[in-house]
């Protein structure tokens, strides 16, 4: 069973190559971390990468995103099932029927499945833009409130989202549906692209269960060093 709450590193690399010498530098650490692939890495190395991710002890979040229709995704799942990762996710948007399908075909005949989650907004995504270019007119707070409560309809085990809005999820589905956030960056960091951000000790205090956090550990001059501050503000150790 995988924590309640962790950090995730965004391997966000474009070969196995390139992730592997990254996973190098923590190959004397005791706490194996949790990743994330993403499409840039598994559409470059497909499922070997992750195979080979999992044989060296890590937990996986496969971060494909799935969007179709729910037969579509229902099959796509059942073959992302057997590489046997620990965390999936679908978009939201793609209606409580995709998602009740995602979760059919992601479950095993013994009842076994990784945890699935479902996108609400990316984190790239502003108000303004999905009023003027997604010409969706309620609030992104409603908006995502409404996504997370179809996702638990839908028998999800939790959603994507913002830290900042962690506890308007937590409010609208329960304290038990799970959050998973990324847009994390250091108090002393740029915030690159990402649009609604936060710290991991402020994410910790507004109820975030998993951080995702990417360049600020993986573009820095000591990946290792920056991981371990990631845990010791979200997790406290």
């Amino acid at each position: 069973m995988i924590n309640a709450k962790d950090v995730i590193i965004a391997c966000d690399f474009p070969s196995a190559e390139a992730t592997f010498e990254f996973l190098d530098k923590f190959k004397d650490e005791q706490r194996k971390p949790f990743l994330k692939i993403g499409m840039e890495l598994y559409y470059a190395a497909g499922n070997e990468v992750v195979r080979e991710i999992k044989r060296r002890g890590h937990k996986i979040f496969l971060d494909l995103k799935l969007h179709d229709i729910p037969n579509t995704v229902r099959k796509a799942m059942k073959v992302l099932s057997a590489l046997d990762v620990d965390m999936v996710n679908v978009h939201a948007s793609g209606t409580v029927a995709m998602m009740r399908a995602a979760l059919e075909g992601l479950t095993r005949e013994d009842g076994s499945r990784p945890l699935l989650i479902a996108v609400t907004q990316l984190t790239s995504t502003s108000e303004q833009t999905m009023r003027e270019e997604l010409l969706i007119n309620a609030s992104i707070n409603d908006t995502i409130a409404r996504y997370a409560a179809n996702a638990k309809e839908a028998g999800l085990d939790g959603v994507v989202c913002s830290p900042l809005e962690a506890s308007l999820v937590k409010e609208a589905c329960g304290n038990d549906f799970m959050t998973v956030t990324p847009g994390i960056r250091f108090a002393d960091a740029k915030a690159d692209d990402q649009v609604r951000i936060t710290t991991p000790a402020k994410a910790r205090e507004i109820g975030s269960d998993y951080i995702v956090v990417g360049r600020p550990i993986t573009a820095a001059d000591n990946p290792v060093a920056a991981y371990r501050r990631c845990v010791e503000e979200f997790l406290g150790e």
